[in-house]
């Protein structure tokens, strides 16, 4: 049964240009600074000088506090997105929109920009030792959360992995992904985390096309697909199954190319062998068809010319010692007869 993956439809967020909001920004703080000092002149004036209402004061400063608050509330909507960057936009727990076109622009300030999950690395720390206190510190690369979500083509290398063929022998196979993100909105709320999502993916496909083909038919005539002589065409059938796998997830798979591609290690020397059998066979056969036609082309010229004249007997002679010479592995080592055959 197959498991359809719950889409979410992009849509674009509602956004005012940024520059203009930028300056209502500035002028409100402008405004609530302003407040709040001429609201302290006020209560310092009136308790001097007395009789003069302290209320006024009063109120300019609780205003320039609330104001304060608005002001940090309304800064929170500004966004810079760059290029091949985007933004995905909830609103109190519902998709607001999505922005992918690079500028500066102003939200809704209570919306809040989805942070995707990120693949946890683990790589090992940078170790450092003081020599003069004899200390050592580690450092450790920390990667912090961005709401971003990149639209850069990527590659992600998959790791060798063991899968048997459709003969059943073992071989390892690494392939090269190339992607990108085409859809952010479903990168995000359809899927975990994308990057995993992906390798996972990539994986189950790699063993799954493996698994349909030999690794080599041993055979030069046959027209039969294999791994080591059909990679082309076989990486573009993972390609297109990976695809189909990932779409829904919002990814575009550009481009796969098998890297890595060896019998394992247990029958790599067996293999071997084959191998160099099968072409000293194919050698041997080759000389074969050369000596014979040779062979057939001196015996016809010898009688079409008459030069000499040979009976069944001597042909069957000439045949056997051309033979031996034109097939042999050392040079021959000719003996001459200065007399008779007979």
């Amino acid at each position: 049964m197959e498991h359809k993956i719950s889409v979410v439809e992009e849509k674009t967020a509602k956004t005012k240009p940024g520059g203009a909001y930028l300056l209502l920004n500035l002028l409100g703080w402008v405004v609530d600074v302003a407040a709040f000092v001429f609201g302290i002149i006020f209560i310092v004036e009136s308790s001097e000088k007395g009789g003069l209402p302290i209320g006024f004061g009063v109120t300019l400063m609780i205003a320039s506090i609330l104001g304060l608050i608005g002001m940090i509330i309304f800064t929170c909507g500004f966004h810079i997105i760059q290029p091949n960057q985007a933004k995905v936009f909830t609103l109190f727990g519902k998709y607001y929109g999505t922005i992918k076109e690079p500028g500066f622009y102003y939200v809704n300030p209570f919306c809040s920009a989805v942070t995707p999950a990120k693949t946890v690395s683990t790589a090992a720390p940078a170790t450092s030792v003081n020599v003069a206190s004899g200390t050592q510190s580690t450092n450790v690369a920390v990667s912090m959360p961005s709401s971003k979500i990149s639209l850069r083509t990527r590659t992600l290398n998959n790791e060798r992995q063991k899968v048997n063929d459709v003969l059943g022998n073992p071989i390892i196979i690494g392939a090269n992904v190339i992607w990108k993100v085409a859809d952010p909105t479903a990168a995000v709320f359809n899927v975990e985390n994308f990057e995993q999502f992906l390798s996972t993916q990539c994986d189950s496909v790699i063993r799954n096309i493996a698994r349909l083909y030999p690794y080599d038919t041993m055979e030069e005539d046959s027209e039969e697909k294999t791994l080591r002589g059909s990679s082309n065409e076989i990486a573009e059938q993972m390609e297109t199954e990976l695809q189909a796998r990932v779409a829904d997830a919002g990814l575009e798979i550009i481009d796969v190319r098998i890297t890595h591609l060896a019998y394992a290690e247990e029958i790599a020397a067996a293999m071997l062998q084959r191998q160099q059998a099968v072409a000293v066979i194919a050698a041997r056969q080759k000389i074969v068809e050369g000596a014979v036609s040779m062979v057939k082309m001196a015996i016809d010229q010898l009688g079409e010319e008459e030069i000499v004249v040979l009976d069944e007997e001597r042909k069957a002679a000439m045949v056997s010692n051309l033979l031996v010479v034109l097939c042999g592995n050392k040079d021959a080592q000719p003996i001459v007869n200065s007399g008779s055959i007979y």
